[in-house]
């Protein structure tokens, strides 16, 4: 979809970053009349919930259920939407060494016929042991999982994956990211809800069904970005913020830098940034003190590569996504678009997947070339089981930068030093996971966007932006 509108150089607030938290932010300032100008790196909106439409196929970058406990949230997609949201069955299990599988959120019984006599005894008194001796503190993710589930579901389960995600121990994660993600999820609610089922979903991981798009995430944003267009709003695709000019805490303007090169001024009231975090502090001028630049310069973010293959073959698979635990592959996941949505792939008798690897810019994943990724991916699926090279049709790879803030050991002082200094600010707001480096889900992304907004149209702070995803209420607690 192509955005016409010139930029402009004044506008009410500037957004930095098209996707679910900057594109919220504009839909909500638009309906109240407010004039809005969007600047966005990329050549579509949507962010890390764009889709990308490849030989009549579409693929996302890596899974996004639309499920939240949020009402304005919920009234956004479903007003943009209406009926091509659909409701979508959910099946995800674990891929475990030898090509062993379980269901996913764990099902006690189904983990235990899995395992055997031996292993599923090791595994009950392994739990039994963690409630009688736990960890009396919980300061890592390590510690935070063992105390829920014990050390042999622990290691079984959480450790393999978790250490391919960070390509860090997992007794040096913060036990807030287990917190965030997994909150409320132990095998004691797992085995409960295997005898009760769960039915309003109190618990996120539990759910078995989501709303979805119908030709995926990348289809809201889209759609959404349109209708803030046709409200006046400017979206500069190919655009990227290069300079955030500052007059000690008020900003003043920023310089936005074109894809041809040429550099182009806006001003306004209000801005709001839902690019990385670290990058907003590094395009301040003047600089920021010593100490918070040191800070951005030593967060830290994991990166993802999304080797996306077709398939000549109807069903490989009845799962919406596999988490892979065997430890003779660098594969972290498979998404299988099909099963997100039928629409995702207009031919039966071809299969559409999404193979994640979880890397840092420049290492050696990162380097490969797409050919070589592409046949590593597929070396990969067939060693696993889930896949045959001889079936493969065409492919393309997506490399997403920063998809991931680690929480690493030194990352809550750098972070508690960033946002005092940006809660200085009289007119900048940060929003969403790359905005305020939390590792958000797109629905409470969306939230910090609504109150941004909202807290440039009162002319105040009415929202702490920051104090969301405290709330178990908006937290995805999974996996992903």
């Amino acid at each position: 979809m192509r955005y016409n509108r010139p930029m402009g150089r004044r506008a009410d607030a500037v957004i930095f970053g098209a996707g679910p938290a900057g594109l919220a932010t504009a839909h909500r300032l638009v309906e109240k009349g407010r004039k809005v100008i969007i600047v966005e790196r990329d050549s579509q909106v949507g962010g890390l919930s764009k889709t990308i439409e490849f030989k009549k196929c579409r693929f996302d970058l890596g899974g996004h259920r639309f499920f939240t406990k949020s009402k304005k949230v919920n009234e956004l997609w479903e007003n943009t939407l209406g009926e091509d949201l659909l409701n979508r069955p959910r099946l995800s299990r674990i891929c475990y060494n030898n090509n062993k599988f379980f269901d996913y959120p764990i099902r006690p019984f189904n983990a235990l016929r899995g395992f055997g006599f031996f292993m599923s005894a090791a595994v009950i008194l392994s739990y039994i042991r963690s409630k009688i001796c736990p960890y009396k503190e919980e300061r890592t993710f390590e510690q935070w999982v063992t105390n829920r589930f014990g050390r042999k579901l622990f290691e079984t389960f959480f450790k393999i994956y978790t250490e391919k995600l960070w390509a860090v121990p997992c007794s040096e994660i913060e036990a807030e990211w287990a917190a965030q993600r997994i909150r409320g999820l132990s095998l004691k609610t797992a085995l409960k809800n295997a005898i009760f089922p769960d039915k309003k979903g109190s618990i996120k991981t539990l759910i078995h069904e989501f709303k979805y798009p119908k030709y995926g995430p990348g289809m809201m944003y889209e759609k959404l970005a349109g209708n803030i267009s046709c409200k006046g709003a400017s979206i500069n695709l190919n655009a990227e913020v290069v300079k955030i000019v500052r007059e000690d805490f008020l900003i003043k303007g920023v310089i936005v830098r074109n894809k041809d090169g040429t550099d182009h001024t806006c001003n306004a009231s209000h801005f709001v940034s839902s690019i990385p975090i670290t990058e907003t502090i590094k395009r301040l001028s003047p600089q920021p003190p010593k100490e918070v630049l040191a800070a951005a310069f030593a967060l830290k973010y994991r990166s993802f590569i999304a080797v996306n293959v077709i398939l000549d073959s109807a069903a490989l698979f009845p799962d919406t996504w596999i988490y892979i635990h065997a430890p003779q592959v660098r594969l972290g996941r498979i998404q299988n678009f099909k099963k997100w949505s039928p629409y995702m792939v207009p031919e039966d008798g071809t299969t559409a997947l999404g193979l994640e690897y979880f890397c840092t810019e420049g290492d050696d994943l990162w380097s490969m070339r797409d050919e070589e990724l592409i046949n590593f991916g597929m070396e990969e699926l067939e060693k696993i089981g889930l896949g045959k090279k001889k079936d493969f049709q065409d492919g393309f790879v997506a490399r997403v930068p920063k998809a991931y803030p680690v929480y690493d050991s030194a990352y809550r002082e750098k972070l508690i030093i960033i946002r005092r200094f940006i809660e200085n600010f009289e007119n900048l707001q940060v929003v969403g996971r790359h905005g305020m480096f939390k590792y958000n889900n797109m629905d409470h992304s969306i939230l910090t966007g609504l109150y941004a907004a909202e807290n440039i149209l009162c002319g105040c702070r009415k929202h702490d932006i920051w104090s969301l995803n405290a709330n178990p209420e908006y937290h995805e607690e999974d996996l992903e």
